[in-house]
């Protein structure tokens, strides 16, 4: 059954680091993996992504600089590592997968994507 699982959010204070975990199980090597996130009353956000032609990687523009997008494709497994984070960074993080490939501009909406997690909470304080 095709599945992805964020693991790893939780509650830090600002300037902190979270690493989140996505675990997909399925056929989702040969699939673009990607982060996005949503806060309460906001629309869901690109946050990253990693393509697995090329293993290019993309980033939003708010993230730029403070997050890292790593993907172990031998254990179907994609990350993010969270630094410097700051209270605008609280939101529910999803994972979500998709066979796409052509423009990069279309990795940053989220209709590009087929496959979704169930989300993560990651809360900052200051």
């Amino acid at each position: 059954q095709d599945q992805l699982v964020e693991s790893g959010g939780g509650s830090v204070q600002a300037g902190g680091s979270l690493r989140l975990s996505c675990t997909a199980s399925g056929t989702f090597r040969r699939y673009t993996l990607g982060w996005f996130r949503q806060a309460p009353g906001k629309e869901r956000e690109f946050v990253a992504a990693h393509t697995w032609i090329g293993d290019s990687v993309y980033y939003g523009d708010s993230v730029k600089g403070r997050f890292t997008i790593s993907r172990d494709n031998a254990k179907s497994v994609v990350f993010l590592q969270m630094n410097s984070l700051k209270r605008e960074d609280t939101a529910v993080y999803y994972c979500a997968a998709t066979m796409f490939n052509g423009d990069s501009a279309y990795y940053f909406l989220s209709g590009t994507y087929t496959y979704w997690g169930q989300g993560t909470q990651v809360t900052v304080s200051s």
